[in-house]
């Protein structure tokens, strides 16, 4: 059940963040992270926050309830805590590292996803996916280097770096819900 809905979760938020992403004029995948799709002023801003962000954020909370260990349950615990915040508190124009109080909020939501979801991976790193291709300390190590690239406004790779933290994020979530 649980892996179902996570399989769900993850197919709905890769197709919106595409089909927003297109649908904003000058937006880059590589260049810009997912939230500034929601950010102030972004056309879609209501549609993002709340039928994408908030959706998908709900939906890994209530499969925190349903999770069987301890390291899942508290990484879809960060990875929703983190979708929710920024669908309630949408990210100021560039999703820059300062800002507004809002800004701050959302920022901090962003620091428990993948702190907290490097945490409960390192919980979990017996069981981690793709370890033939990278170690459990490889895959977390590039999580952290992902996490600074991610956390620099003005780095190019900005957008890519974000998305790769995804998939290791939620990739590694629906292997642990089905193992």
């Amino acid at each position: 059940m649980l892996s179902i809905l996570l399989a769900v979760l993850t197919g709905y938020l890769s197709l919106g963040i595409a089909y927003f992403g297109f649908r904003r004029p000058g937006y880059s995948h590589l260049r810009h992270t997912i939230s500034e799709l929601g950010e102030d002023g972004a056309p879609n801003r209501r549609a993002v926050s709340w039928g994408l962000f908030f959706v998908v954020g709900a939906g890994l909370l209530l499969g925190a309830l349903l999770a069987e260990t301890a390291a899942l349950r508290g990484l879809l615990l960060c990875l929703g805590s983190g979708y929710v915040v920024a669908a309630v508190f949408p990210c100021d124009v560039g999703s820059p590292s300062g800002g507004s109080a809002k800004q701050a909020v959302h920022n901090l939501g962003g620091a428990v996803e993948y702190i907290g979801g490097i945490f409960f991976l390192s919980q979990a790193r017996n069981a981690l996916l793709w370890q033939d291709v990278l170690s459990a300390n490889g895959q977390i190590g590039l999580l952290i280097g992902c996490l600074v690239a991610v956390s620099l406004p003005g780095f190019p790779g900005r957008g890519l770096a974000q998305r790769l933290a995804e998939v290791l994020l939620f990739g590694q979530a629906f292997w642990l819900s089905i193992h």
